[in-house]
């Protein structure tokens, strides 16, 4: 007697014998692989389950409960966003576990400026040819991201559809809900002329401004196996650095009572293009140079690009990656409780009556 495998060898595979999986995997679609990667982000979410959560992975929608004795007047604040072309430097260099983080970090830092909790987060995953490693690699640093956040990981999308992305690339796409009562709803319009502007150390780069960064290194004949003086290790381990989650100590302020009247999360367009959309018109942020460390990356990527600082600040953070305005006397306890939770801070500038927009002060 011959076995399965060998009696389904020895049928002519002609169309009329293929199944249904056998024809779809041809035309580059692989169901099965699909399946195998589901098991495994089912396995990641449940690190992020909240008590909130109804169901898990696997249906067709996520549920979520919310918190209506613990919130008189909740307003759900929703946020997306993606990675962008930092993908690239993590195909070149074969590393997928930290994008992820970038995903939930750009989604969730954006709605807290709100002073929203984030309580969910889904993400969409599109590739060309499913790697169920790859794919594994990728929403593990999704998992890892949600936990930093406190937020749970309720669903999500795999699209495998082929011809749309080149061999070994993909893209990711994520989207964070949140919520705040109505009245503690952060908007900047209670800044006023006066108070401070205090910056949160970013963690690098983050995730922006990488197609610039890539013509930069290219033009400079620098791989990413090389190490430039004061980057942190190899520019793939700079420029692959996630993007820092300031979820759980901007709620901790929060929960203090510290008086936030405005935070910005600076993303593309930098300084310039972030800041100013949280404050009131009649208000100009004055920002101080010199007043934080910039780091190494960014002054080499100045160098190289013959950007001086307001033109590198419109594309980058410069070391700064998320910003509090407060009254001059919440400053120090803002410093204070931002160290103890191990933060880096500093501050930075201050408002002032003008014309709106961000002015630089100093060397």
């Amino acid at each position: 007697m011959i076995g399965e495998q060998e009696r389904l060898a020895h049928v002519p595979h002609t169309p009329a014998h293929q199944t249904s999986m056998d024809l779809y995997r041809a035309a580059g679609v692989d169901i099965d692989a699909g399946n195998a990667a589901a098991r495994r982000y089912a396995r990641l979410a449940a690190r992020t389950r909240r008590p909130e959560v109804l169901g898990g992975i696997g249906g067709f929608a996520g549920g979520f409960a919310l918190d209506t004795a613990r919130y008189r007047r909740p307003v759900l604040v929703s946020g997306a966003d993606g990675v962008g072309t930092k993908l690239k430097i993590a195909f070149a260099a074969g590393r997928h576990d930290t994008v992820g983080i970038d995903c939930v970090a750009m989604c969730v830092n954006d709605i807290l400026t709100m002073g929203a909790e984030p309580l969910f987060f889904l993400d969409y995953l599109a590739v060309g040819r499913l790697d169920v490693d790859v794919a594994e690699q990728v929403v593990r640093g999704v998992a890892t991201g949600c936990e930093l956040a406190g937020c749970a990981l309720v669903g999500g999308e795999t699209a495998e559809m082929p011809g749309m992305y080149a061999e070994g690339e993909y893209d990711l796409a994520g989207f964070a809900v949140g919520v705040v009562d109505q009245d503690q709803i952060i908007d900047g319009q209670s800044a006023q002329a006066g108070d401070i502007v205090i910056g949160l150390a970013s963690s690098g780069l983050h995730s922006n401004g990488y197609s610039l960064v890539r013509k930069l290194l290219a033009e400079a004949g620098v791989g990413l196996d090389d190490t430039l003086p004061g980057w942190r290790g190899s520019v793939a381990d700079e420029l692959l650095r996630p993007t820092r989650i300031y979820v759980r100590p901007v709620l901790d302020l929060l929960a203090a009572g510290v008086p936030i009247r405005a935070m910005a999360h600076l993303t593309g367009g930098g300084w310039p293009e972030n800041l100013p959309r949280v404050l009131p018109a009649g208000l100009t942020a004055v920002i101080r140079r010199g007043s934080w460390p910039v780091p190494a990356v960014f002054e080499w990527l100045m160098a190289r690009s013959g950007m001086a600082f307001e033109a590198a600040a419109r594309v980058w953070n410069m070391g700064i990656g998320y910003v509090l305005v407060v009254p001059p006397g919440a400053a120090e306890e803002t410093l204070a409780r931002l160290a103890a939770a191990g933060e880096t801070a500093w501050v930075v500038g201050e408002l002032r009556q003008g014309d709106g927009g961000v002015v630089w002060e100093g060397e």
